[in-house]
């Protein structure tokens, strides 16, 4: 695809509310729509743009009606600057937590039919207005209903599927796969607290406690205070993403407008947008991987033109650890069954040869579930532009991956994205 990323923005990522825990009230400390304005502001600024230069908007959003009871959520990127934008087009997208990747790609579909010149793209989530139940409650509604949220399972819940399958597919045993899974945890937590706009930042819990290595997670407890319980085998607590507020943009136009009008330009090469049956049940004997991934980068490779061994590193979706771990199977970066043991081995580590999540990842950068794959796409291009926000990728990369999942494994996002300015 001829159309290319021209500036980008990603906030703070973090739990931006105070809580008083003998009345209960809760206190926004930065909104969901003052996150919207600041990551679209930041993209705007960062392509060296006016808001009047920006033809069309696209904003993903997961679940702000249950999060905070707002919908129409896209006329709101007018605020960002109320003349500038003023009778502008907005749409919102939404795609669980591939919402605005689906933006992003809906964004560079317009400006690739040659509609639009130059297109803001932004995702944004406001979360921990809710308390946990009400926030797994929220997040349950992207599962399907009638025979996953509403009899009680969670998404931690239907990820513990997919990494029951997948340890059974390949004969690993408990002891062993709880092994990987720290690893995962680990390496995200290492890299995140390096990322000063991650929600396990520098100072946050695993920087404090060090939990960056796999015994130091291993060794925590079952219960109890720094406790690492059991959330849904086998899946404990340290497997699991972050509730978190925060907001990412992009500005795109076409490659051949960003080549002469702008200082950096990286292309979305190619997009593998592909989607997979919603219900679990439906996809008995093949949980084990994830093959609607499988596909998508397929397509995102073959349109960019692009094999494996191409990529200089990779943001994937790690909602819980074993998608890491499926992810980079799905990639092709491991054999089947051997991500875990390829993560053992240090291969996806900053200095292996495609490093995987430099963010922090989900698991420690933090997963607002509708800003999600804008933060992967924002981040990526500050990488491949030369001013990486948290640890560098080496040498001077060129060519990157993101892959960003809705639902179980549903809405399969992935981008290839090539530094070409």
């Amino acid at each position: 695809m001829k159309v290319s990323i021209v500036g980008a923005y990603n906030t703070k990522f973090g739990s931006f509310v105070k809580r008083d825990r003998e009345t209960g009230t809760v206190e926004d400390q930065k909104s969901f729509y003052e996150l919207l304005i600041e990551a679209g502001a930041g993209a705007i600024a960062d392509a060296g743009l006016e808001a009047k230069d920006i033809d069309a908007i696209w904003v993903g959003a997961c679940s702000p009606s249950l999060f905070l009871n707002q919908e129409h959520v896209g006329p709101l990127a007018l605020e960002i600057d109320p003349e500038g934008l003023l009778f502008k087009p907005t749409t919102r997208t939404e795609g669980a937590c591939a919402t605005s990747s689906l933006a992003i790609y809906n964004a560079a579909y317009a400006v690739a039919s040659g509609r639009f010149k130059n297109v803001l793209a932004l995702g944004v989530e406001k979360m921990s207005l809710l308390d946990t139940p009400g926030v797994t409650h929220a997040l349950a509604c992207c599962s399907y209903w009638p025979t996953e949220g509403a009899g009680g399972m969670t998404f931690p819940g239907l990820f513990a599927e997919l990494g029951t399958a997948y340890q059974e597919k390949h004969n690993i045993s408990d002891d062993q796969l709880r092994t990987m899974l720290a690893h995962v945890s680990a390496l995200n937590y290492k890299n995140g607290i390096q990322n000063p706009l991650a929600h396990f930042g520098p100072g946050s819990l695993p920087d404090r406690n060090q939990l960056v290595t796999a015994e130091a997670i291993l060794n925590l407890p079952d219960s109890g205070k720094g406790s690492n319980p059991m959330i849904a085998p086998p899946l404990r607590l340290h497997d699991c993403s972050l509730i978190t507020d925060g907001a990412a943009a992009v500005v795109l136009t076409s490659s051949e407008n960003a080549k002469v009008g702008f200082k950096h330009a990286v292309e979305l090469s190619g997009v593998g947008h592909v989607t997979e049956r919603m219900m679990l049940k439906e996809r008995q004997g093949r949980l084990h991987e994830l093959q609607a991934t499988q596909h998508a980068v397929n397509l995102a490779c073959t349109e960019a033109g692009v094999v494996v061994g191409d990529l200089d590193f990779a943001e994937v979706h790690d909602c819980f650890t074993i998608n890491e771990l499926l992810c980079a199977e799905a990639i092709g970066l491991s054999l089947p069954g051997q991500a875990g043991y390829d993560m053992m081995a240090g291969k996806f580590n900053p200095e292996g040869d495609c490093p995987i999540n430099l963010s922090g990842g989900l698991k420690a950068k933090g997963h607002p579930v509708g800003a999600t794959g804008a933060s992967m796409h924002a981040l990526a291009y500050k990488q491949l532009t030369g001013a990486p926000i948290g640890i560098a990728a080496k040498g001077s990369p060129e060519v990157a991956m993101t892959v960003n999942i809705g639902g179980s494994g549903v809405t399969n996002c992935v981008s290839v994205l090539r530094r070409i300015q």
